[in-house]
């Protein structure tokens, strides 16, 4: 492939093939002709001015045939794997400025016959051009570009473009307007030199082929433990069961995955509309996220215990209730620190509230020294705090409230704590 010098390699190419084209022309026009590859705009266009050709890149796009065939390519460590190509398609103006009458359009007949001659680049024609002394500095720096080495050769095809838009570039140009043609050269491959992470070669080929059937998780609920009976509307808390309900649930290799942990449910647990799962330990009170996969083994015969990714379900949302773990009865003074037990432990960048009755009291982050998480939360009681004997109970941790009990009634009526 080529290095991005190859996009000058190009143009100085065809800048040499015109200007070697030009010889006998100059002789029947009197006088030297000039071949450049400058921007309009820069041309002196006086009437002193000298015969001229003018090669001018105004345009370079990704080619639309290259440019998915080798995407970027990293490990899952980030890791560079392999180097993607950059496709390029060359669009040139091709002009002429005569120094006197009819001079311009024998000027733009000759260039236009010299590219209809030479459709394609060969790799002697660039390799003559860019190692033939004596050489400017550039164009002698331009060997390193190995255009003449990539796999697709270089191809050179008029450009049919509209009165209008080329109306247009020239005004973009800031420039009179000269007879003018444009070319496609197509296709440039640069490609980066940087190291890459080798991959071993393949030893052997297999093809499995498994019926698509993504699961869908529809419903999320709690179990309070093994066995015991799935309540409608219970709050989730730690060291409860997560019950999964949906559709197409239970695959070959059936793993649930919570926000990052991944938990392999019981065999028994696991049906085609439910699975049951116990909560990692390490999950803070909050909304996390739940996933349903199935992974495939791959080869039975020879690597049973080796399974691949093969399908996922949509991802569904629960949230993780904190819970009061501090004995009762809960009494605390205005002016006074309240130190309650939080199960599980919250974690140091979440937010805290204490709801005693009506009224609320927020706590900062924890403090930057100590564990990531912790189990007890101190709260500093106002001076105006609400006082009374049995206001109701509550922490609330990034927005998810803790549970409060019901009597026969129906009405809540614990944990409670004392404000005097």
């Amino acid at each position: 492939m080529s290095t991005p010098l190859a996009v000058a390699t190009v143009t100085a190419v065809l800048q040499n093939f015109l200007q070697n084209s030009v010889t006998d022309l100059a002789a029947v026009l009197g006088g030297n002709i000039t071949v450049s590859t400058e921007p309009p705009d820069r041309i002196d266009n006086g009437a002193a001015s000298p015969d001229r050709i003018n090669l001018f890149l105004f345009q370079a796009t990704e080619n639309q045939g290259w440019r998915n065939l080798a995407l970027p390519s990293r490990s899952a460590n980030g890791e560079r794997i392999s180097n993607p190509w950059l496709a390029l398609d060359l669009s040139y103006l091709l002009t002429a400025y005569g120094a006197g009458p009819l001079h311009a359009e024998a000027l733009l007949g000759q260039a236009m016959f010299v590219m209809h001659e030479m459709p394609v680049l060969t790799r002697d024609a660039i390799r003559a051009v860019t190692l033939s002394p004596p050489q400017p500095p550039l164009l002698a720096g331009l060997t390193i570009s190995e255009l003449a080495d990539q796999i697709e050769q270089i191809k050179i095809a008029p450009q049919v473009m509209s009165i209008e838009e080329i109306s247009k570039i020239w005004s973009a140009l800031q420039s009179q307007y000269r007879p003018t043609a444009v070319y496609k050269v197509s296709v440039v491959l640069i490609e980066s030199r940087k190291s890459v992470r080798p991959t071993l070669p393949v030893r052997a080929r297999n093809l499995l082929v498994v019926p698509f059937e993504q699961p869908v998780i529809d419903l999320i609920q709690s179990q309070s433990a093994d066995g015991a009976e799935i309540v409608s509307d219970q709050p989730i808390l730690a060291g409860y069961n997560l019950v999964i309900d949906g559709q197409r649930l239970r695959g070959e290799t059936t793993l649930v995955l919570i926000d990052k942990e991944e938990v392999m449910p019981d065999d028994g647990e696991v049906s085609a509309t439910r699975i049951v799962v116990p909560l990692p330990a390490v999950l803070q009170p909050g909304l996390h996220a739940v996933q349903v996969v199935h992974r495939v083994v791959f080869d039975p015969d020879n690597f049973p215990n080796e399974t691949r990714p093969g399908v996922e379900s949509n991802v569904a949302a629960f949230v993780l209730s904190p819970e009061i773990a501090t004995p009762t009865p809960i009494a605390a003074a205005r002016n006074s620190t309240l130190t309650l037990t939080i199960n599980p432990p919250v974690g140091r960048a979440q937010r805290a509230a204490l709801l005693a009755g009506s009224s609320t009291v927020s706590i900062p982050a924890r403090p930057a020294a100590g564990p990531d998480a912790t189990a007890t939360l101190d709260f500093p009681i106002p001076a105006d705090f609400p006082t009374g004997p049995d206001l109701l109970l509550r922490v609330q941790i990034d927005g998810a409230q803790s549970p409060l009990a019901v009597d026969a009634g129906g009405n809540f009526n614990s944990p409670t704590i004392a404000i005097t």
